[in-house]
């Protein structure tokens, strides 16, 4: 089994320093990082828990979280706030945000240890029955989502609304990655019940999937004589 990352994000270098060899002496893989722009610089994703201080400098701890929260790839990490902030409104807008756990200063070491012990506990067992762990019904590019079964496209962690052959053709792309299909192809696969379809057709619904989805929509490639293609 991998060993589990953790990520601290701390201003207070010799807090840091402490927990992360103590949390190293737990067998957990420690990185440090002293500000929220210093940590988004890192793979964010690659980590199984963060454990994330507030009062920071011009991204706070909150801003961060949200920033995490609404990133589909990095949405699902488990975080702890730790932080001097005791009032009962933190507290609340940190679970709200979806934190999984919020520790006060001054604490323990050991006390850390122990929530963090018990967080990964939990949302590791969450994600093994997830129905989203269920990858054959998702097809996924970097932030770029499609749950087969429920007929939803999230870009970068936020819903964007695709018409019915649009969402098949993005889905039809999407899984046939570093292929070119031909429009003949295309069309027996996402037109197969239209009796007439034009070439036309297919152009037009290109152009609003790339007009939706953003960034990735430089993914969806052409090549005069050949087709499309979904690019690795």
């Amino acid at each position: 089994m991998a060993t589990e990352r953790i990520l601290i994000v701390d201003d207070e270098e010799t807090l840091c320093e402490v927990l992360k060899l103590n949390l190293e002496n737990e067998g957990y893989d420690v990185d440090v990082a002293f500000s929220a722009e210093q940590a988004l610089l890192l793979d964010v994703k690659s980590y199984s828990l963060i454990l994330l201080d507030i009062m920071m400098g011009e991204i706070s701890g909150i801003k961060m979280a949200k920033i995490l929260k609404a990133d589909v790839t990095t949405a699902d990490i488990p975080i702890i706030f730790c932080t001097a902030r005791d009032s009962e409104d933190d507290m609340v807008m940190g679970l709200n945000l979806g934190a999984d756990d919020y520790i006060m200063k001054p604490y323990t070491v050991r006390n850390v240890i122990a929530r963090v012990k018990s967080v990964l506990r939990r949302t590791s067992g969450a994600k093994a029955h997830s129905p989203s762990a269920n990858r054959a019904n998702v097809l996924q590019v970097e932030g770029l989502q499609l749950d087969l079964e429920f007929k939803c496209c999230l870009v970068d962690g936020v819903e964007v609304k695709l018409a019915k052959k649009e969402f098949e053709l993005l889905a039809y792309l999407i899984s046939h990655r570093g292929k070119m299909l031909s429009r003949e192809q295309i069309l027996s696969h996402v037109w197969s019940d239209e009796v007439v379809v034009l070439d036309r057709t297919i152009d037009v619904n290109i152009t609003r999937l790339r007009s939706k989805i953003g960034a990735y929509g430089s993914y969806i490639v052409t090549r005069s004589g050949f087709g499309y293609g979904f690019r690795d």
